[in-house]
């Protein structure tokens, strides 16, 4: 089925699809194999799927030896499909809004495996809440726009930014598969990733993180700008910065670099609350 743009949305199974809840329902038995052969489900897996849509890969979860899959769908009418469609006790649908759960009900030792195709606008509020309660999570397999699974794995070059080390310093990822628009209903403009993620075991050390991240967010705040311009019209004393780290660009450096470039601001008792 193709989709145009200036065409309503379609229906399946008698349900329309909400272009506003970002609706783009895969349709590859492979993709979803690929998803659920890179994660390990053997008992006592738990799983959790942000956006069921209309269960494609909800069924295939199932039919792996899971004790629990926790479903968040924001999108009742597909909520009431998939719940008709696998009358299974092991399934929980959750008619909520991933964005605003409290993710400690997922309990305080527990290891929770991630498998979902996840809504392309909110792909960084969600890895958000990912960052936020990683010690529930064991690893995962997401689909995302190909630019952001780019942007979540670059190391340097244009992708590079303030997101790629923030999530970085958290979890290690894994580009997998390229999947394109026609495995989608309807079909996105842009290609799409599949990712694999864990978190850490052991995160680095960030001295005063709260304000590591502002300065790290400000080093990207444009990304063509020398470091010194960048951090000097936020007003940072930059003296004792030696010239040849000044002279780079944010996406020249890495995490450690901005590590050392931060104690150089931080030692100096220079890092203070900028407007």
């Amino acid at each position: 089925m193709k989709y145009h743009p200036n065409r309503p949305y379609p229906k399946l199974a008698g349900v329309s699809l909400k272009k506003h809840h970002g609706q783009h329902f895969l349709r590859s038995d492979l993709v979803v194999e690929d998803m659920i052969r890179h994660v390990q489900l053997a008992p006592p897996a738990k799983v959790l799927e942000i956006g069921c849509g209309d269960g494609f890969l909800t069924g295939a979860i199932l039919q792996q030896p899971v004790d629990r899959l926790w479903v968040f769908e924001i999108d009742p009418d597909w909520a009431a499909v998939v719940n008709a469609k696998f009358p299974d006790g092991r399934l929980h649908i959750f008619e909520e809004n991933f964005l605003d759960v409290d993710l400690s009900r997922l309990g305080s030792d527990a290891a929770w495996t991630v498998l979902a195709n996840l809504p392309y606008q909110v792909t960084f509020p969600i890895f958000h809440r990912f960052r936020a309660f990683a010690h529930l999570l064991v690893e995962g397999v997401v689909m995302v726009q190909e630019e952001v699974a780019q942007k979540l794995v670059a190391k340097g070059g244009r992708s590079l930014g303030f997101i790629s080390l923030y999530f970085q310093h958290a979890f290690e990822f894994k580009l997998l598969s390229k999947v394109p628009p026609t495995v989608f209903v309807p079909a996105p403009k842009v290609d799409s990733r599949l990712v694999y993620f864990k978190p850490r075991v052991v995160r680095d050390t960030l001295v005063n993180e709260e304000e590591f991240w502002k300065f790290v967010r400000r080093c990207f705040s444009q990304p063509r700008r020398t470091i010194k311009n960048n951090l000097q019209s936020f007003h940072y004393e930059i003296a004792a910065v030696p010239d040849e780290i000044l002279s780079l660009r944010a996406q020249q450096m890495d995490m450690e670099s901005l590590q050392v470039l931060w104690g150089y601001l931080y030692l100096a008792d220079n890092v203070t609350e900028k407007v």
